[in-house]
């Protein structure tokens, strides 16, 4: 099975090969027919299962059939930097086509968004807000609009854009076609889609909430005080490692991030202090392989796909069980094999508790060999701070060797 099955242009053909795109997912494989024949799309899928390729190969087959000259597709998506990631994959499949593509996101200089809306770029990748900026000022922007996708429809609306999307929405050509992406469908949005679709194919492709199959699970008690001696530590085990750590708030991941770089190892911050362009080097850089740990907040549980990560780790055990699926969804990308790591404090178990209830599932636990889980939290001395506890010395061996695909998160280790 091919992308060639179906019939679509050949730059396109050449391009998915070129971007490494081997198989059709399951998503694509049910929706690319529909919509390229111009039927509406409801498509539920977990992440990683190729939603972005699913509705970008038809809908600019159709652009490369028909005219040009005006803005004939509009995806709307709820964070820049998935917005930024859209494109480049859209710039990506479309190379050699002469199609243009324009970002329309909050962070940027609005001047440059207006030409390319001014000039009638075929596909315009957009946040709400900033994309209601411009259309205030000229609503017919969208005259000649023929599809409209709404990508991480439920992000949507968790982050307050419903009634965003229903402005932008009144604001478009009536006669259009409409496609929806959510990794999950909220009662919400199930009724915006029943209110905006006609008569759509509706794809749904594994159970809700749930974690990809070929990522395997682990989680590692310890106290709270010792996660990131525990952390740095599984890092040095790790053989040519790619890691995506989460943490629960931006000033949290910039302490932790200091402290594995101190530790040695190349590591940046991804969060919203940080500027725009800062957030686009880091996400380049990282898939570009300058550095082997990226440490971030909710901000990339989903606008990030690199396929090379080998590890998610939940340095904090997120309070929505969706948070956690999202997170670990950033590795085993594309049916390859990732591993997903959670530090649990004892005041974390019922949360974590809470995540199993949604998979269906007990995480194994794993304890870490050679590293001293009694080591007892310091207090401070008068005007001075807490020396960080400093746990045994990691063992030679390495649990984490590549060429035994991570013992210890395969079995070694006490339960």
């Amino acid at each position: 099975m091919s992308f060639q099955q179906f019939d679509l242009h050949p730059s396109l053909v050449r391009n998915t090969l070129t971007l490494g795109y081997v198989n059709p997912t399951p998503v694509q494989t049910q929706a690319i027919p529909a919509i390229r024949a111009g039927r509406d799309v409801v498509a539920t899928a977990q992440t990683g299962t190729g939603k972005t390729a699913a509705f970008l190969l038809p809908v600019l087959h159709q652009l490369l059939e028909g005219s040009r000259g005006a803005t004939r597709v509009l995806v709307l998506t709820p964070t820049r930097e998935l917005a930024q990631q859209i494109e480049t994959v859209m710039r990506g499949l479309a190379a050699g086509t002469g199609l243009r593509s324009a970002l329309v996101i909050g962070g940027a200089p609005a001047m440059p968004q207006e030409r390319a809306l001014r000039a009638g770029f075929e596909v315009i990748v957009a946040t709400p807000g900033r994309l209601l900026d411009h259309l205030r000022k000229q609503p017919e922007r969208f005259a000649g609009l023929r599809t409209l996708i709404l990508d991480e429809a439920d992000q949507m609306f968790d982050m307050g854009f419903l009634p965003d999307l229903k402005r932008i929405i009144s604001l478009l050509p009536a006669r259009r076609q409409t496609l929806m992406f959510s990794a999950t469908m909220p009662p919400a949005i199930a009724h915006l889609g029943a209110a905006i679709l006609h008569n759509p194919l509706t794809v749904s492709v594994g159970r809700q909430g749930t974690a990809a199959p070929n990522v395997t699970q682990t989680a590692y008690p310890v106290a709270a005080h010792l996660k990131t001696a525990l952390l740095t530590q599984l890092l040095e085990e790790m053989e040519t490692p790619s890691v995506l750590v989460f943490t629960r708030t931006k000033h949290g991941a910039r302490r932790l991030a200091k402290a594995i770089a101190a530790s040695g190892h190349r590591v940046e911050e991804l969060h919203s202090n940080r500027t725009p362009a800062q957030r686009l080097r880091t996400m380049q850089g990282f898939r570009a392989k300058r550095f082997s740990v990226l440490v971030a907040t909710n901000i990339a549980a989903r606008g990030l796909d690199v396929r090379h990560i080998t590890h998610v780790v939940n340095f904090d055990v997120p309070d929505v069980p969706e948070e956690y699926v999202h997170r670990i969804g950033r590795t085993g990308r594309a049916d390859a094999e990732g591993d997903s790591l959670v530090l649990v404090a004892p005041d974390e178990e019922r949360t974590l508790a809470r995540i199993e209830r949604q998979l269906g599932k007990r995480i194994a636990r794993r304890h870490l060999p050679d590293f001293d889980y009694n080591v007892k939290p310091e207090r401070p001395a008068r005007g001075g701070k807490p020396q960080r506890p400093v746990p045994a010395s990691a063992s030679s061996h390495g649990h984490f060797a590549r060429g035994s695909k991570y013992k210890s998160s395969r079995g070694q280790g006490r339960r």
